[in-house]
């Protein structure tokens, strides 16, 4: 003991770190290793199956490569006769799709007359807006000259709403 003195080792301390050193093996034991070993024998049976599961995938690979060949020789005699039925339906949509597409180009073109007639009516109605302000500012200018200020707004709404409703283009008055 006066050698394990002699190099710091206290006999008590050294005693209570074994004592604890024990404990704490047997519940690491305890706590970890059953789970642990419980873990990794899982994991050899999900290998062992893995390794079973390809042994079996491979048989079924060879199996599936002879019935391969049998559907391939099947789908060849198959593929012919769709490609015969493929050319005569491809040259019926080709006529369809002709006479389409001349429709089409009927629809457009009669589209395409009917929106620039409603451009052009719309165009109208503007200009026709813009001349009739034009008029009301220059009957407002010249009447403002000859009447009295209630005179010129009783014939300027006159004459405005006979502007407005094409008045002057149908009668002379």
């Amino acid at each position: 003991m006066e050698i394990l003195n002699l190099f710091g080792l206290e006999t008590k301390l050294f005693v209570a770190q074994i004592v604890n050193f024990v404990i704490l093996f047997f519940i690491l034991k305890i706590l970890l290793y059953k789970p642990i070993s419980q873990m990794l024998e899982e994991r050899s049976k999900k290998i062992k199956q893995g390794l079973d599961d390809a042994e079996n995938a491979k048989k079924t690979l060879l199996n599936a490569d002879n019935e391969k060949i049998s559907i391939l020789k099947v789908a060849k005699v198959n593929a012919d006769k769709i490609l015969e039925n493929t050319k005569i339906s491809a040259e019926n949509l080709k006529q369809k799709t002709t006479e389409d597409a001349k429709k089409q180009a009927t629809d457009i073109i009669d589209n395409a007359k009917r929106l620039a007639k409603d451009e052009f009516n719309k165009a109208s109605r503007q200009v026709g807006e813009i001349s009739v302000d034009l008029s009301k500012k220059i009957i407002s200018k010249i009447l403002s000259e000859i009447f009295t200020e209630e005179e010129k707004n009783i014939v300027l709404s006159k004459a405005v709403d006979k502007i407005e409703h094409g008045g002057y283009e149908k009668t002379t008055n």
